[in-house]
């Protein structure tokens, strides 16, 4: 795909107020970091709060993997002011301005600005103030020396559970001088890179294997006009020990700036990464980069958008609120990750047994689960956020060799065999994989009971691949040998696999036989799981290739006291989790649902499945609020998407979680948007444009969403009447249905 040129434009009020309704303020400072804001841009992520009158932000950028696969922060960053304006003010107001892109901290008649650039790795923040004041600004690093993993702190690696003894988080750079900090994580050669391909057995391919984190170096340069270091201080905060690096105004002032540039990669040694970051240093122009930035987040808020009001007003704010999140990982190298994305805060607040520094989260840093990464992803096709789905292609384009290799080496045979809890080198997770492992097990298999034969998932992103140029007409030739190689590793495999069984490679009716697999990871040792069915036969049939799907089984049906339903698969030996794989046929494969011949199949799935009536939830990834809606159950969608989109559980709204993940939870925001998004349109096989398929008509609603065929479409329903504003291009207006009833 090629990257998206972007027209950058200043906006009229009436634009801005169509684009994003009102900015999100909070009246009062906050206790600690997990009543924090997000702000960001481009690949950088900042939490930032006001506790007891300081200023204070911690910055993530994307890819800050250590030597174990750590997702660093780059540190956290404190601005107190003399005298103190936020110090028990009445008139504090900290606003994150979702149309601009910035937050903004103000009281007695200070002013404080903090963003991102979109296009280039640097923060800036200014102060501007109506009297005299002078500043302090502190940079606090917790990785100032070795620091020793800690039981259950592995989780935060790819060590997760098994951490040998003795694992350290190696310590940061950090040098101070003149009015700049410059600060930096190096990680050794040898990684967990080295570790996991010893354990797999695929030393002999080892050096035609993707690395990227040997040698790789992340970090950055703080400085600001008006400063001059005065020394180091340690301190604690939330029961984690820091050093930090003081620098104090050298004069009274009423308008102060401060910068930070950020670089990472894999340079040959510490001079070219400084050298790297020199440049971009070189590169800043403030009022230029502001502009750019400004531009891109209006055109960001035009080309989608849903605005609801009454009861739905709550779901359709924090909808907006997450999917700001998600912008600021736009322009990254790196998946925005499920489990927190760049705005994790620190871990003894989402669970006072987990007392660890503000690096932590569960689930891992640089491991990728693609079951939870897809709900993250599969809304950007609505709303339009084509551009921030391709970090997500091209991180399994960077893998697809490795993943081939291990399909060459366990098995002499091709195509792409991409695990669940998949390294960001494209390997399975280690410690998933297991490390205990009797010889006579498959080396290609993870020996895992909830993750063994769970090979599927890629598909769902080769589908999104797919989907972009019927939504946007993009060019996707980059991607067409990743799809062609997953879809060719299920032919292969399951012709190897039944070729070491019998003698025949395929069943009676000429069609492959999917055993052993896996329907997601609850439905285990499968027999043709519904979900992978689904799966290949839409991928096939968007690649257009015939052949090949006529070997695919159909999905597989049962009948239960004389109601035919969806089977989660045609035999199974265990139930191990708790996600209903039957209903993927409906969400996300689109075989099942409205304006389809076999909607009644798959309603009386989700009515009468016992499985997925005793899975049924809001919480975390879970996807019923998408099924409802997408089967054109109204008041059921209504009913989950309303738990799913309410208010998290932290001070800022759309902090979820952490479900059955982390905080704040991505794929729980994810599959919100999805929810409220098919509520508003869904679109059907020949074209047709649904409109309102599953929302209430008592919920007022104007909305601006995407799809296939290049369309854009902007309506209303206003007291029951519905209003098609605009419809792009024209010629799809015949093509709409209104269904509200």
């Amino acid at each position: 795909m090629n990257k998206l040129k972007y027209i950058f434009f200043f906006l009229s009020i009436s634009f801005v107020v169509k684009g994003v309704e009102s900015d999100y303020v909070w009246t009062s400072p906050s206790h600690n970091s997990s009543e924090s804001m997000p702000c960001g841009g481009g690949d950088i992520g900042m939490n930032v709060w006001v506790e007891n009158g300081d200023v204070l932000f911690y910055v993530s950028r994307s890819g800050a993997f250590d030597e174990n696969n750590t997702m660093l922060k780059q540190g956290r960053f404190r601005v107190r002011l003399s005298p103190n304006p936020f110090l028990n003010a009445t008139d504090f107001r900290q606003e994150l301005k979702v149309n601009d892109g910035y937050v903004q901290i103000s009281a007695n008649g200070t002013t404080i600005q903090l963003w991102a650039d979109v296009f280039k790795p640097v923060i800036h923040l200014e102060i501007k103030s109506g009297r005299n004041i002078s500043s302090e600004i502190r940079y606090e690093n917790w990785r100032y020396t070795d620091r020793l993993i800690r039981k259950n702190e592995g989780q935060q690696n790819s060590y997760k559970w098994a951490v040998p003894k003795g694992l350290v988080t190696m310590k940061d750079s950090i040098v101070a001088t003149g009015n700049a900090v410059t600060f930096f994580h190096r990680n050794l050669p040898k990684t967990i890179f080295d570790v996991t391909v010893a354990q797999q057995g695929l030393e002999s391919v080892k050096t035609q294997l993707y690395n990227p984190i040997s040698n790789l170096t992340s970090g950055g340069k703080m400085w600001g006009d008006n400063l001059l270091f005065a020394g180091t201080e340690k301190g604690m905060y939330s029961g984690t020990d820091y050093r930090a690096w003081i620098f104090k105004s050298k004069k009274a002032f009423q308008k102060q700036s401060l910068m930070i540039a950020l670089d990472i990669s894999q340079a040959e040694n510490t001079a070219a990464w400084n050298s790297a970051l020199d440049k971009t240093i070189a590169s800043i122009n403030p009022k230029s980069d502001r502009r750019q930035t400004i531009g891109w987040w209006n055109a960001f808020w035009n080309r989608s958008f849903i605005h609801a009001g009454g009861e739905a007003a709550e779901l359709s704010r924090n909808y907006t609120l997450f999917r700001y999140m998600l912008g600021c990982n736009a322009h990254s190298q790196w998946p925005t990750r499920f489990n927190g994305g760049l705005f994790t805060f620190d871990p003894v607040l989402v669970d006072s047994t987990l007392a660890f520094t503000p690096d932590y989260r569960k689930w891992g840093g640089g491991t990728f689960t693609a079951q939870n990464q897809r709900l993250v992803y599969w809304p950007m096709l609505k709303s339009g956020d084509f551009e921030l789905m391709i970090p997500q292609f091209d991180f399994y384009n960077r893998i697809l060799k490795n993943a081939e290799l291990r399909s060459k080496t366990y098995w002499g045979h091709g195509g792409a065999c991409f695990t669940e809890q998949l390294e960001n080198f494209g390997l399975p997770n280690p410690s998933e994989y297991g490390w205990k492992r009797p010889d006579y097990s498959d080396k290609g298999v993870e020996y895992n009971a909830w993750l063994e034969y769970e090979w599927d998932t890629v598909l769902e992103f080769c589908q999104m691949i797919l989907e972009t140029k019927e939504y946007a007409n993009a060019n996707i030739s980059k991607y067409k040998p990743l799809v062609e190689s997953c879809v060719r590793f299920f032919d292969e495999h399951y012709r190897y696999l039944a070729e070491h069984r019998g003698r025949k490679v395929l069943d009676g009716d000429g069609k492959l036989i999917l055993f052993p697999a896996s329907g997601c990871e609850t439905y285990k040792m499968a027999n043709n799981p519904a979900s992978t069915i689904a799966a290949l036969r839409t991928v096939l049939k968007s690649l257009g290739n015939d052949s090949l799907l006529q070997t695919i089984p159909p999905i597989p049906l049962r009948d239960v006291n004389g109601t035919t339903m969806i089977s989660p698969a045609k035999t199974w030996e265990r139930v191990n989790n708790v996600e209903s794989p039957q209903l993927y046929p409906v969400f996300p494969w689109r075989m099942f649902g409205v304006g389809n011949d076999s909607l009644e199949i798959a309603r009386n799935t989700y009515f009468y499945d016992q499985d997925a009536l005793k899975f049924r939830s809001h919480v975390g990834w879970k996807q019923d609020n998408i099924f409802a809606a997408c089967l054109g159950l109204t008041d059921e969608a209504k009913r989950l998407n309303t738990l799913k989109l309410a208010n998290g559980s932290h001070r800022f709204p759309a902090f979820w979680g952490p479900g059955f993940d982390w905080s704040p939870d991505h794929n729980w925001g994810g599959s919100g948007m999805i929810g409220l998004q098919e509520m508003l349109l869904q679109t059907t096989d020949d074209g047709g444009i649904l409109l309102f398929p599953a929302w209430p008509h008592e919920w007022n609603v104007h909305f601006k969403l995407h799809a296939p065929k290049n369309t854009t479409v902007e309506a209303e329903l206003k007291d029951g009447k519905v209003r098609v504003i605009s419809i792009i291009p024209e010629n799809r207006r015949k093509d709409i249905v209104i269904m509200i009833k």
